[in-house]
């Protein structure tokens, strides 16, 4: 039999007159044509994993024979370096950095303390963040923080060692990702965020085992919805426990109160404990769509500009980077692309303006970053 293999691009070209002559370099902030303006973009430094996680890179099909990018595909640090840059000029206020999984990524302090060093339009520093599966946190958290990263987000979607197992598909314990939240507690990559894919009949039984054991350490626990991103993961709505469900549940057993939002832009819903114990979260990607005032950008492994985690195609940077382009003609090519964004894929799921089936073969969220 045949094995499947899965795009993971298909990669759209700016348009030529972007493509070589340089332009005047816009200043500060740019809209989208909703008026949404570019405040935060994710980078994903590796399209590699340790993880084979059913829901993310199932090993059916990304198994030892998979074609991940050879490393003169990638994105040099320096080029990322650049076009944060550059991004930053424009109004971006936080850049995380994902995978894959992003502490596989060889030199990965040197890019921190690069960006680090960068200031927003206000003259303030960034808010840095990454995202990981924990398993190499306990080892490198320490170098990290002195690196200039400001704090982590660690995906855990168990407490059972044994399902945990089972979900990651790659043998790695509860313990290995528990060790690195405590490391990097430890020297102040804070506040840490946990979040919890959710699968109904996977995983929602340890939904509250987990609220209960984050529950007044300082850890924001966050639940997410089953996403249906990329063609891998076998999504289907009868797996999706709506966020309502959740609060539901830990609330039979914790006092919750709602919070506002810290922003517009924030995907989550907050929930404070009654009793002052800290705060969960719920990202309701699937039965609450907020994109009305979704302010990212992703930047692929390969240079990639996608504008929507949902999306199909992504503008070719790096064809910019590599060539002859200058700064401000590579600036100006992010403008443009961003002031032409109308993307708002969750609130049109399942509507009669939804892209036809056709039209849906969207970017894996191992590539692209979550």
């Amino acid at each position: 039999m045949s094995r499947r293999i899965i795009p993971v691009a298909d990669a759209r070209s700016l348009p030529p007159r972007l493509a070589a002559d340089a332009v005047r370099a816009p200043t500060g902030e740019v809209f989208d044509a909703l008026a949404r303006p570019l405040r935060d973009l994710r980078i994903s430094v590796t399209d590699r994993c340790n993880f084979r996680c059913v829901y993310c890179m199932p090993r059916a099909v990304f198994d030892k024979d998979y074609p991940f990018l050879p490393h003169s595909a990638l994105l040099s640090l320096e080029e990322i370096e650049r076009l944060a840059r550059l991004f930053v000029a424009q109004g971006v206020t936080k850049i995380r950095l994902t995978g894959g999984e992003p502490l596989l990524r060889k030199n990965l302090e040197f890019l921190i303390e690069r960006l680090a060093a960068l200031r927003t339009v206000d003259g303030t520093p960034l808010d840095l963040t990454l995202t990981t599966n924990g398993s190499l946190l306990a080892r490198k958290a320490r170098a990290l923080r002195d690196a200039g990263l400001t704090r982590v987000t660690v995906s855990l979607d168990a407490l059972d060692d044994t399902l945990f197992r089972r979900m990651n598909d790659a043998d790695f314990s509860v313990a290995d990702v528990l060790g690195g939240i405590e490391a990097a507690q430890a020297v102040g990559l804070a506040p840490i965020k946990v979040n919890m894919v959710v699968k109904h009949g996977t995983n929602d039984s340890e939904i509250v085992p987990l609220a209960r054991h984050f529950r007044g350490t300082g850890v924001t626990l966050r639940f997410i919805e089953y996403m249906d991103v990329g063609a891998t993961n076998g999504w289907n709505m009868a797996e999706v426990l709506p966020s309502a469900d959740v609060v539901a549940r830990i609330a039979e057993h914790f006092a919750l109160v709602p919070l506002d939002a810290h922003s517009a832009a924030e995907t989550a819903q907050r929930w404070g404990y009654a009793d002052g114990a800290g705060e969960i979260g719920t990202i309701s990607s699937v039965t609450r769509a907020f994109c009305g005032d979704c302010t990212r950008a992703r930047l692929s492994t390969e240079g990639k500009l996608y504008l929507c985690l949902f999306a199909s195609m992504g503008y070719d940077l790096r064809a910019l980077l590599r060539g002859d382009a200058t700064d401000a003609g590579i600036a100006s090519a992010i403008a443009q692309v961003w002031q032409q964004r109308g993307d708002r894929y969750s609130q049109l799921r399942g509507s009669a303006d939804a892209p036809a089936a056709s039209e849906e073969r969207r970017i894996e969220m191992s590539y692209i970053g979550g």
